[in-house]
């Protein structure tokens, strides 16, 4: 269904949704979507730094004291 829409077709659409929904209402829907990808991101960071400090304490020696000396 999509397939058949060319650049002429593209145009048309944001010429409607321009007239539609006004310069002003699409420049603050776009300030939120920058807003959420940003957090999104933020996010993903976060959980990683998380995941990696959790396998580096994961990896510790918990080898007791008294049987180091052993090995």
């Amino acid at each position: 269904m999509l397939n058949n829409i060319g650049p002429m077709g593209l145009l048309l659409i944001a010429v409607v949704v321009l007239v539609l929904f006004g310069r002003g209402k699409i420049s603050s829907l776009m300030g939120e979507v920058g807003k959420g990808i940003t957090s999104f991101k933020k996010g993903i960071s976060e959980g990683t730094k998380e995941l990696e400090e959790d396998v580096a304490d994961a990896a510790k020696d918990v080898t007791p004291e008294t049987d180091k000396d052993k090995a």
